[in-house]
């Protein structure tokens, strides 16, 4: 990895970052706050949140493994993809790569940035060659997007050749891992500590059930998370959220029966999609949905719509004509979708 000051732009690495009321106080007890310009009245919501959210952090630490200093917390994963580009690309002169298909918000936030975004095709396998992935980088190329398990794919992607690009490239390799708790594999974020230009993202939204409250994770060094919190907002994730992340950590036995239940009706529903007369293919899968290939993508989901089921038309995304993305949801659910696609005619 080349040295951090060299990756990030420059006015990143010179920025003297908002000081927050928050910031300032720390190390002490204290009862009387007379420094936010809060409201003394409606006790707690009147306080700003912890800006480095420490507590939640810790709770996090236990559960992951990971120590509190190598996490930034964000608005959903979502924050810490937009971050990535913020702190290392210079817009309209810097470039990423990126596995092709997956998610969207990697080549979204390109554009938003205004950083060349450069796609790479997967194998007809969904896999990646890491040699084709480095082939495609300059010495402008900053970040290489790998997410695994992939979306919309649903299956992992090879650890050995996802390992080269760690080893083999000078810039930040980020590895999403958003539905690493549904699959076998050893997640990266344990391996960390010998790898000084990876970021692991994860999220509260999949496996842990919790959507709603939009609580991202980006995991690396010291030195990147202390970038990451320069230049992020200060009180970026609110109190509220702050506080049913921690009761959701708390209940993780609760979680880890949930991701069971997942995992059998994901067994039982492939099984019985590839039995439809619909079906062409389903892909292997490690994550909560996967991806089938159909006769007709888009009148199979216009017809679900108006049955009141939502899946996810992915035919017009490379690699995947004609797929459906399917969720795995409830058993009743599962078996309504199924029951509605054997009437299909």
């Amino acid at each position: 990895m080349k040295p951090l000051e060299q990756l990030i732009r420059p006015n990143i690495w010179r920025l003297a970052p908002y000081s927050s009321a928050r910031d300032e106080y720390s190390g002490h007890e204290a009862h009387v706050f007379l420094d936010a310009n809060e409201s003394p009245y409606n006790t707690p919501m009147n306080r700003y949140p912890d800006p480095l959210q420490r507590e939640l952090k810790e709770q996090l630490a236990a559960v992951k493994g990971i120590p509190a200093n190598y996490t930034f917390l964000g608005n959903g994963s979502d924050e810490a993809i937009d971050l990535l580009y913020r702190c290392f690309c210079r817009p309209g002169v810097d470039n990423v790569v990126a596995i092709e298909p997956t998610y969207g918000m990697y080549r979204v936030c390109a554009d938003i940035n205004d950083v060349e975004y450069r796609p790479v095709l997967l194998d007809e396998h969904f896999q990646m060659q890491a040699d084709r992935l480095l082939a495609a980088c300059d010495a402008k190329t900053k970040l290489i997007w790998i997410c695994s398990p992939n979306n919309p794919t649903g299956n992992d992607i090879d650890r050995e050749e996802v390992l080269k690009v760690i080893n083999t490239f000078q810039g930040i390799v980020v590895v999403d891992e958003a539905y690493s708790d549904f699959s076998k594999q050893r997640p990266l974020r344990f391996e960390l500590p010998q790898h000084s230009n990876l970021v692991v993202l994860n999220t509260m939204s999949k496996a842990w059930a919790s959507a709603a409250i939009r609580l991202g994770m980006a995991f690396a060094s010291p030195d990147i998370i202390g970038i990451f919190n320069k230049v992020k907002y200060p009180y970026n994730i609110n109190q509220l959220t702050q506080q049913q992340a921690m009761k959701a950590l708390e209940a993780r036995f609760d979680v880890d029966a949930w991701v069971q239940l997942i995992l059998q009706e994901r067994s039982q529903m492939m099984t019985a999609f590839r039995q439809l007369p619909i079906c062409k293919e389903v892909f292997p899968s490690d994550a909560n949905f996967f991806l089938a290939r159909v006769t007709d993508a888009q009148g199979i989901y216009n017809y679900l719509v108006d049955r009141g089921i939502i899946v996810r038309n992915r035919h017009r995304v490379q690699l995947c004509q004609n797929c459906l993305r399917i969720t795995v949801g409830t058993r009743n659910e599962n078996t309504e979708l199924l029951s509605a696609l054997r009437q299909y005619a």
